[in-house]
């Protein structure tokens, strides 16, 4: 979306720009980039896919609808952040890090990452077990911010992220009896 200079949106964009500036990565070398970049790419969708594809063949039932509803708030995720990533048509922070994101989906807003990370931690506090909770709510804040630090969000995107996974658990949540009703 596009605003005249001095405008609510010019002035929003400079407010995040000024958020996202002390977080991001000047280098490119380093130990804690590649930590960065490791993170940042696990979040990736088809990491999550294939664990719930072992949860649900090597699970019992109660995996299978674990792994059912996950599986069903991961696509409404994806449909709706690309959605919303093509109506406001964002471009990602300047820079060369996160190439292949950049090649793939050249729109930063709202982070697609943030929003399946708070999707999963929050089905998996009300779905269990309280271990995957724990790992998922530690993982999440680091991913989230290695997506800014290595330049690839802003820090409003993630927080857009993080709200529309939030806002899509409840469409998961009324919607997982009917997923699951047939197991």
């Amino acid at each position: 979306m596009s605003d005249k200079p001095g405008g609510r949106l010019s002035r929003l964009q400079s407010f995040d720009e000024a958020l996202t500036t002390p977080l991001t990565f000047r280098s490119r070398r380093g130990a804690v980039q590649v930590i960065a970049l490791g993170l940042a790419h696990s979040g990736d969708i088809y990491y999550w896919a294939a664990l719930l594809v072992a949860a649900w063949f090597l699970g019992d039932g109660t995996w299978k609808a674990r792994a059912l509803v996950a599986a069903s708030g991961l696509v409404l995720t994806e449909v709706v952040v690309v959605i919303v990533k093509n109506i406001f048509r964002r471009t990602r922070p300047p820079g060369t890090s996160g190439a292949i994101y950049r090649r793939a989906d050249p729109y930063s807003f709202p982070s697609g990452h943030a929003a399946r990370a708070a999707m999963l931690c929050i089905l998996a506090f009300q779905l269990g077990p309280v271990a995957a909770f724990i790992a998922i709510a530690v993982w999440s804040p680091f991913m989230v911010v290695s997506r800014i630090a290595i330049g690839i969000h802003y820090v409003l995107d993630v927080l857009a992220g993080i709200a529309l996974g939030c806002m899509l658990t409840a469409v998961v949540d009324a919607v997982a009896p009917l997923v699951t009703a047939r197991l």
